[in-house]
């Protein structure tokens, strides 16, 4: 459920019309429903009560949208974080999310990086490699601490999703493979600074089916029981996220969070553990669309081609891996025709959808991209010198503008002129 809904003739974010945001930010422009937002997380906590040993944590995936006040939101709400740079860290600590509700993801952490977050607090890093390991030892020793880890495992489970987001094959670059788990854990646990503790697992996003979830889980579980009899106390077990988000008629309907929640209690009943999850896009994904405007209907050789003013610089999940997105007009007619739907930008990829049929719209009139709430804003860039995506917070019958629009002249005063004087 999402709370975008036509009212009068036309669609609304909550108490808010679309039509009302576009005249006032201009178009393109992502638009957030605080209180789907909530109801998501609120669901999601719903689902994983009583899962585990102690109270379990939903880490929010901050990577799926960092925006400062989507962040709050869901830290107000009850959410922990994921992140997986400095960066994100410094976001959540910033959005006064608590330390220790804080997990650090991510196959590329630097020594500084892990310094920095070590010294200001966290739940666990979760590490992705012996190698990683051994950096995070060395840092934490230099500073006096003791740094929580647990190990990511690739389970070798196909997550059934598109190649580019799955995460858990013996092909991908993330985690290390089941079979060295017990040597990895072995050397870690004699390494100085770290408190070897956890296990965590993600396969991949937007699944559609609880099947490979539940073969990772299983997996999992036999490596827990292997690691405690080889004397290693194992305490917290990640579970990453990757459940799918509904996109509407004629797609995958995913498992709803509390069949997720049911599998996950059957799964885990014997672990003894506080189970952590991570997810993101089912948090954010349908409280999200990109508002935009038809700049002109050009006839096609089978279909007409829909220019719009939002590019794959502002949304570029269908350029990056065939990403459906429901397109519906603001104000719709009841009219429907058969169009190729494209952006401004000077690439063939600026493609949303070819044949697509929809609501019947013209030159001037708005439409949106529905779950466009995550990674969304937060992959936007300005390509063909076009500003980043302002990005606009709904709340019942209030709005705010929570990302201006970064124009051309603010992103070229960022460009270094030295090459005026070029050394010889």
């Amino acid at each position: 459920m999402d709370h975008f809904e036509l009212r009068g003739g036309a669609l609304h974010c909550e108490g808010v019309p679309l039509e009302a945001i576009a005249a006032a930010v201009g178009t393109p422009v992502y638009v957030y429903s605080t209180a789907t937002m909530v109801r998501h997380a609120r669901v999601m906590m719903e689902a994983v009560s009583g899962c585990g040993s102690g109270a379990p944590l939903v880490a929010y995936a901050v990577k799926a949208n960092p925006n400062a006040a989507v962040l709050k939101t869901l830290g107000d709400a009850g959410l922990g974080a994921d992140v997986v740079s400095i960066g994100e860290y410094r976001r959540a600590r910033a959005a006064r999310i608590a330390a220790e509700r804080i997990v650090f993801s991510g196959v590329g952490k630097t020594a500084e990086e892990m310094g920095e977050a070590l010294a200001g607090g966290l739940l666990q890093f979760n590490v992705e490699s012996i190698e990683e390991a051994r950096m995070l030892s060395a840092v934490a020793t230099a500073q006096g601490r003791e740094a929580p880890i647990g190990f990511r495992i690739n389970p070798d489970v196909a997550a059934g999703t598109h190649a580019k987001i799955t995460t858990g094959t013996a092909d991908n670059k993330f985690g290390i493979p089941a079979a060295e788990a017990l040597g990895a854990y072995g050397e870690a646990a004699g390494l100085p600074g770290l408190a070897v503790r956890g296990i965590t697992v993600h396969i991949g996003s937007q699944l559609t089916s609880l099947d490979p979830l539940e073969q990772a889980f299983e997996r999992l579980g036999e490596l827990i029981g292997a690691l405690r009899r080889q004397g290693h106390s194992i305490s917290v077990a990640d579970l990453g996220g990757g459940l799918g988000v509904p996109h509407g008629p004629g797609q995958p309907e995913p498992p709803s969070p509390a069949a997720y929640g049911t599998m996950v209690r059957r799964v885990t009943a014997t672990w003894d553990t506080r189970l952590l999850f991570e997810p993101g896009r089912l948090i954010v994904g349908n409280a999200g669309v990109l508002l935009t405007r038809v700049v002109r209907v050009k006839p096609g050789a089978r279909d007409p081609w829909l220019i719009v003013d939002a590019g794959m610089n502002d949304l570029m999940r269908p350029a990056l891996y065939d990403a459906y997105h429901r397109i519906e007009a603001v104000r719709p007619t009841g009219h429907r025709s058969t169009v190729n739907v494209v952006g401004p930008v000077c690439e063939s990829g600026d493609t949303f959808t070819m044949g697509r049929e929809m609501d019947e719209v013209s030159e001037g009139d708005l439409i949106v991209f529905r779950t466009a709430g995550a990674y969304g804003a937060t992959l936007a860039n300005s390509y063909n010198s076009r500003p980043l995506t302002p990005e606009v917070l709904v709340d019942g019958q209030r709005w705010a503008l929570v990302r201006r629009r970064v124009d051309v002249d603010a992103l070229a005063a960022v460009q270094d002129l030295a090459w005026e004087n070029p050394a010889d």
